[in-house]
């Protein structure tokens, strides 16, 4: 009788007549050989029907034996998938190690010469330095989700949270709500400058979406969580910001997604407003937005839990109408991010 292959097939593979361990006994033998693909085979040989009692006391001997080599095999196994795993964190511990020495090279030679020779995205070619978005930091290694910092302009840096994995990463996310810790109720300043946190909820700020926009041509990816955990996206393949002295004019079109559109043919075109620039959509949504007569969307909006708003003058929620058909129902979450168009994961390394 036979026992303990691993599962591999002994006709698709050679072994190297390498004994590993080896038995016998009165009671019959077992040997265990290593593969040519590096697995081990294990056989036990009883003695044949009829053996006396006296030659073979435990007829059990050689198959405790056998199980005692699995057991060590299987434990064997666990350790080297152990092994692989650390081996992959500090892999990624490496890369992530690597970015942040050349970005400090970076700016000791921005410093230096005040210039830092960036390439934009719309090139299609990265440098190992200097990232100006986080579609450059992941083609070069960085394939983490977290806060890293970009470069816009030289000299002039700016942490921000990069999704490295939400359909093949590379996503420089620029809003983010998801449990109402921070006011969105601001003066153009404040939309100007950016508020809030990149790991937690926050606005990069109107000026720097202008800067990142601008540096080469850029999708926008909105991800929306109702208070149903229901889960939905809308995708636009141009958008950018125009600059201040246009009132961040927003251009935005190309919709595609797994929700209703209510952004994009709504409020493309329109500059940017707050409470206190006199805009009265702005006033009774207690937000700043890209108002039209006031909004089919505002993601801006106040968090409310449960979902309902309660503002008797106006919906002022984080609203998308089409989600349920109304500006009443404020959403659990949003993500609001961008990258290059030509963008492609497989051609990082």
């Amino acid at each position: 009788m036979r026992g303990g292959n691993t599962g591999v097939d002994a006709s698709n593979n050679q072994t190297s007549n390498q004994t590993v361990g080896a038995s016998s006994a009165q009671c019959g033998e077992y040997s265990s050989q290593l593969m040519s693909n590096g697995q081990c085979r294990l056989m036990a040989t009883l003695p044949p029907v009829g053996t006396s009692q006296k030659r073979c006391p435990d007829m059990f001997r050689c198959t405790d034996d056998i199980s005692y080599w699995l057991h060590e095999n299987q434990n064997r196994k666990e350790q080297l998938e152990e092994l692989r795993e650390t081996m992959s964190e500090l892999q990624e511990e490496l890369r992530n190690h690597q970015h942040r020495v050349k970005f400090e090279c970076c700016m000791m030679l921005c410093k230096a010469l005040s210039l830092c020779l960036c390439l934009s995205p719309s090139d299609g070619r990265y440098l190992s330095f200097c990232p100006s978005d986080c579609a450059s930091l992941y083609y070069n290694g960085v394939r983490r989700s977290g806060v890293y910092t970009i470069v816009l302009s030289p000299g002039a840096t700016l942490p921000v949270y990069c999704d490295m994995e939400t359909e093949g990463g590379g996503w420089t996310v620029f809003q983010r709500r998801r449990d109402g810790t921070v006011s969105f109720n601001r003066g153009w300043s404040e939309y100007r400058d950016g508020f809030g946190e990149p790991r937690g909820e926050h606005w990069l700020g109107n000026q720097n979406l202008h800067l990142l926009s601008n540096q080469g041509h850029y999708s926008l990816r909105i991800d929306l969580q109702d208070w149903s955990h229901a889960h939905r996206h809308a995708l636009y393949h141009s958008f950018r910001i125009e600059d201040e002295e246009n009132q961040y004019r927003l251009h935005v079109s190309g919709f595609s997604g797994t929700v209703e559109d209510s952004f994009g043919w709504y409020h493309d075109q329109q500059g940017f407003s707050t409470p206190d620039t006199g805009n009265i959509c702005a006033e009774i949504s207690h937000s700043g937005w890209w108002f039209h007569q006031c909004f089919y969307a505002n993601l801006n909006g106040v968090y409310y839990k449960v979902g309902l708003a309660k503002n008797l003058l106006g919906p002022d929620g984080i609203v998308w109408f089409s989600w349920k058909d109304s500006d009443f129902y404020s959403l659990k979450a949003v993500t609001m991010m961008i990258r290059p168009r030509n963008y492609r994961p497989r051609l990082s390394p």
